[in-house]
């Protein structure tokens, strides 16, 4: 169990709290943000686009947009939901989402708290999370998202799918379905996101993010979601 403030990538997936746009459920991570900074811990928050960026890709393909041009409306998207949690949290002052990691770890140097979308076509907001956390050495990173965490089938195609409680590095990549980055790509953990978290060896929780009291569970140590390590 976790007993020092930490360092924490938190990347709360589009799917929970875009797809549609929650409010409630935004002001409930707000909440529990506050109390996580309360308690002395530093963390980067990663905010997906959700359905609301897949619905601004499909209207840029239908206009004919490039798919690196339908990507950046996409990451257009994902920094609005992080720019809502920083002024939510911060204040007008923090309403600028930075566009780049280096931008990133300053600000999270300097004030041990930062929010951010995604960086640049072809890198979804799961390799933005393992980057960010690769940089600042987070201790952590937690993963809310649309599943209780990770099974051995997609759970929404498959009822026998059964979901695994503790998971090694080196069985990560045997549990993704797509190998390489797509626009648009909806998966518990996208391919280059999973080759870092192999590489760097960052422990790694997937949690229900419908529940935003998971995030402090999985904190906390308790037993919860999918524990990568």
């Amino acid at each position: 169990m976790w007993c020092s403030p930490l360092k924490i990538a938190i990347r709360i997936g589009g799917s929970v709290i875009a797809s549609p746009p929650n409010p409630v459920l935004i002001r409930e991570y707000s909440e529990i943000l506050t109390k996580l900074r309360s308690l002395g811990h530093q963390f980067i928050l990663i905010v997906g686009g959700g359905s609301v960026a897949r619905d601004f890709i499909r209207l840029a393909h239908e206009v004919g947009l490039s798919e690196e041009e339908q990507d950046e409306i996409a990451i257009s998207t994902s920094r609005i939901f992080a720019q809502i949690f920083a002024v939510k949290l911060e204040g007008l002052d923090a309403k600028h989402i930075p566009t780049s990691l280096y931008e990133t770890i300053r600000i999270f140097e300097e004030h041990g708290i930062a929010f951010m979308g995604g960086l640049k076509p072809g890198m979804t907001t799961d390799t933005v999370a393992a980057m960010a956390a690769s940089r600042i050495q987070a201790d952590l990173i937690v993963k809310a998202t649309d599943q209780e965490g990770i099974y051995t089938k997609d759970p929404r195609k498959h009822p026998d799918a059964k979901k695994i409680d503790e998971l090694k590095f080196e069985d990560l990549s045997k549990m993704i379905d797509e190998n390489k980055h797509k626009v648009g790509i909806h998966q518990i953990l996208d391919p280059e996101a999973v080759r870092i978290l192999e590489k760097e060896k960052i422990e790694t929780i997937v949690v229900n993010g419908f529940k935003p009291e998971n995030i402090v569970y999985a904190i906390e140590g308790k037993k919860i979601g999918t524990r990568i390590q």
